[in-house]
């Protein structure tokens, strides 16, 4: 992956402060996961991508642990317009095709059937609640900053990368504990069957293994 370097940092903070550690680890992801959509590297992609998104659930947890933060503003100030991520989301999607869509439940504390998910949208969705917070933190509201990132990591972006890094996890292990699954048939989110778990199991696995083994340094077992 080509190198890519942090500005969020004033020269004069202090790299021992609580918000600096935080909008680090934001800032890094979102460079990471943009190098990986790139393409550049598609072999070592998800690899990278559970690195990734370990290293930011650990600032997530830092956040999820730390008390309530309060915001010196009242009301939260308008940051502008969302950067667009719709071409992030479609360059993941092709990158990881076929083993973009997994299957999630959501509140492992309610009764609920899975769901099915995808990774590129699960990527995508959590670099937009990110973003704005760093829209703040570029505008020295770090209080704002830290309250939105703590926020959006108990009620979206924390969910929802939990359940991504789940999904990779999952990749590496199959191909590690050369456990492949059989071969793609076409599940989509769009799709009643996504919802089965057989289904899901059954058209999810031997060319996951085949793309992602060699990186791993391992053979893929193909029934």
């Amino acid at each position: 992956m080509s190198d890519a370097t942090l500005e969020t940092r004033n020269p004069n903070q202090n790299p021992d402060d609580f918000a600096v550690q935080i909008a680090d680890q934001v800032e890094s992801f979102i460079l990471a996961v943009n190098e990986v959509a790139k393409g550049d590297e598609p072999d070592s992609a998800i690899p990278y991508l559970l690195l990734e998104v370990s290293q930011l659930l650990l600032a997530g947890g830092r956040l999820g642990a730390h008390e309530d933060i309060v915001p010196e503003e009242r009301y939260e100030p308008d940051t502008g317009p969302e950067p667009d991520v719709d071409d992030l989301r479609l360059r993941l999607a092709r990158l990881l095709d076929p083993v973009d869509v997994y299957s999630e439940v959501f509140d492992p504390y309610a009764r609920s059937a899975p769901v099915a998910c995808r990774i590129s949208d699960d990527l995508a969705d959590v670099i937009t609640d990110l973003r704005h917070g760093m829209a703040h933190y570029r505008e020295g509201r770090v209080s704002e900053a830290l309250w939105w990132w703590q926020f959006s990591y108990l009620s979206n972006w924390g969910p929802t990368a939990s359940a991504a890094l789940r999904a990779l996890q999952s990749l590496v292990a199959h191909v590690r504990l050369d456990t492949p699954l059989e071969e793609l048939d076409g599940l989509d989110t769009d799709s009643d069957a996504a919802t089965d778990d057989s289904e899901l199991e059954r058209e999810a696995g031997a060319v996951m293994a085949a793309e992602i083994a060699a990186p791993l340094g391992l053979k893929p077992t193909l029934d």
